[in-house]
């Protein structure tokens, strides 16, 4: 994949319910193996990092995560096929400096 065919985008995954972290596991799973299958579609799209999100207790209550994809329909595409929310997308902006 060409990374000059697409764009940053960071996706908010907020959960209806808190999580486990085995439940997290089978998640992530889940999402490589449809972004694969996009990936032999010819859908350019790919997974650069994520942060979990947790409560007081150490449950999972969401994730916030980076992705490089050819459009945000891709990346809703992606959200749908693997079962994972996408509570909101937006493109990346450009990173703060400081501390």
């Amino acid at each position: 994949m060409s990374d000059q065919t697409t764009d940053d985008f960071l996706i908010l995954r907020e959960l209806d319910e808190p999580i486990t972290r085995e439940e997290l596991a089978a998640a992530a799973d889940a999402s490589g193996e449809t972004l694969s299958e996009l990936r032999d579609e010819g859908v350019e799209i790919r997974w650069v990092e994520s942060e979990v999100l947790t409560d007081g207790d150490d449950w999972v209550v969401g994730t916030f995560c980076h992705y490089r994809a050819e459009d945000e329909d891709a990346v809703y595409e992606h959200a749908d096929r693997a079962g994972l929310p996408a509570t909101k997308v937006t493109k990346r902006g450009e990173p703060l400096s400081g501390e």
